[in-house]
Formats: C-alpha cells, sequence, structure tokens
C-alpha cells in the first residue's frame, strides 16, 4: 500500500572491464586470429579467400628450394604444397609465368627464375584450398622473391591472373573484405570488375579501408612495390578510394578448426 516504505536499494561497486580482464568474465577466446604475420616478409603475401563459415587471410609464401648453376638451369621450375586444388595448382602456374615476364620488363638483367628451383606454398595444409582469385596474390609472391622486396605493410589482394596479365573478378567480395578487416589489412587490392560489389557493402565494412580496383597486373606491381614502381617510372594509378572510419568492425572471426574447405 501507500504506507509501505521503500526499500533502498544498495549501492554495487562499478565493474571495470578491460583486456586485461576480460576472460575473467567471458572466459576464453571461441575465435583466434588468422593473421601470421605482422608485416609479411620477403616472398609472403597475404591474400583473401572464404569460405562457408565467411571470409578468411590466405597467406602466399615462396621461397628458394634450390639455388642451380648455368648447368643445371634445366631444373629451374615450381613446386606448390598446401592441399591445393587442381584450379589453383593451374593458377600457380599461370602465376609463374606471369611473374617471369613481368620481372624480365622491369629487370631484365635478373635471371633469378632460370636460377633457382622454387617452392611455393599455402599455410594450413590440412585445409583443401581451391580456386583462382589467388593468382596476383601468387605472382606478387614470387616477384617479392626475385626482387627481395617486402610488398608494402598492411597489404590484402584478391583476383584470377590471365597469362596476359589480365586481372578478373572474384566472388566473396563481403566476406573477404571483412576478413582484411578483422587482420588489420588497410590497403586492398581487388579486380577492377568487383567495384559494384564494394560499393554494395555497407559503411561498416568499407569503413577505414584504401581499395585499388586493378585491370591489369602492372597496376598491382605498382601499389605492391610503390619504390619499386616509382624507379620505374611507373606510379600508383589513382583509383584508389578510402572510407572515413566512423563505425567500429563488429563482425567475429570465425573458428579456424571449423573450416572444412577455403576458396581461393
Amino acid at each position: 500500500g501507500r504506507g509501505r516504505k521503500k526499500k533502498k536499494r544498495k549501492k554495487r561497486d562499478p565493474v571495470m572491464v578491460s583486456a586485461k580482464n576480460l576472460r575473467d568474465y567471458v572466459g576464453k577466446p571461441l575465435f583466434t586470429s588468422d593473421k601470421l604475420y605482422d608485416h609479411t616478409p620477403v616472398g609472403v603475401v597475404m591474400g583473401l579467400a572464404f569460405n562457408q563459415l565467411g571470409g578468411a587471410t590466405l597467406y602466399i609464401e615462396a621461397t628458394v628450394a634450390d639455388a642451380l648453376s648455368s648447368s643445371e638451369q634445366g631444373r629451374a621450375g615450381l613446386h606448390t604444397t598446401g592441399q591445393l586444388g587442381d584450379v589453383m595448382k593451374e593458377s600457380s602456374q599461370i602465376a609463374y609465368t606471369v611473374a617471369k615476364r613481368t620481372l624480365r620488363a622491369h629487370d631484365p638483367s635478373n635471371e633469378f627464375f632460370s636460377a633457382s628451383s622454387l617452392h611455393m606454398h599455402v599455410p594450413e595444409g590440412a585445409t583443401p584450398k581451391d580456386g583462382p582469385s589467388a593468382g596476383i596474390t601468387m605472382v606478387t609472391a614470387l616477384l617479392s622473391l626475385a626482387t627481395h622486396q617486402q610488398v608494402r605493410r598492411d597489404l590484402a589482394m584478391t583476383g584470377e591472373i590471365t597469362l596476359t596479365g589480365r586481372v578478373l573478378p572474384i566472388g566473396g567480395v563481403k566476406e573477404k573484405t571483412i576478413a582484411a578487416r578483422r587482420e588489420m589489412a588497410k590497403v586492398l587490392i581487388f579486380p577492377k570488375g568487383n567495384e559494384k560489389d564494394w560499393e554494395e557493402l555497407p559503411e561498416q565494412v568499407r569503413a577505414g579501408l584504401a581499395v585499388h580496383f586493378v585491370e591489369t597486373y602492372e597496376e598491382v606491381y605498382a601499389i605492391a612495390f610503390p619504390e619499386e614502381a616509382q624507379a620505374d617510372n611507373k606510379p600508383e594509378k589513382p583509383n584508389n578510394r578510402v572510407v572515413d572510419d566512423q563505425v567500429e568492425d563488429n563482425d567475429a572471426a570465425q573458428e579456424k578448426t571449423a573450416r572444412k574447405s577455403t576458396a581461393a
């Protein structure tokens, strides 16, 4: 009734949650990061892929398996590992040819490819991978190795490559963009044919990212190796787009161990 006195609520001490004590309240993290490198070393480039669970980063690693003498140059070639499907294996051979041609165009005296037996690997070897969209990433990893140049920091890319160096559209733009954001990539390379797909993405997915839309591998080269491109008097094509960072991306990372297959 009206005569009853209201009970005073006891004041509770405020709870401060920080990165240090978050685990005490919510437990161990359910998801882990795909990021293997703070800055990819020579011969390594971050690609983008997607599967039934969403987007993921896909590193391409290239190294010299054997340095060949002049009498052994017939053994030069490329070996691949990482449980790659047939389409991705074909992409690696196309990438190898495009990389050799690109190196000749930029540095005719560099005989790296004829004097080296190469090994290319895509980590997480237990996960099957297939698809053509790692093409430009493979070319870039090989050229990074051949020129001993790291690619620019925070770069991720995706795009199918043709034998003549054209860059063709890919699928999963939204999923791949979210994966790039999750791994703190800030500069993205997409095929020109996917520009419309990018424009249809929500603002919070595009926020804070610089994206370049390319039609040829020469454009990829200029973005990935800006110092090399400047030395060759081939400046970066001004087709990048930057969206102001307005909304924090809250998309959770997908559980790596739950993956069954990854489409590059």
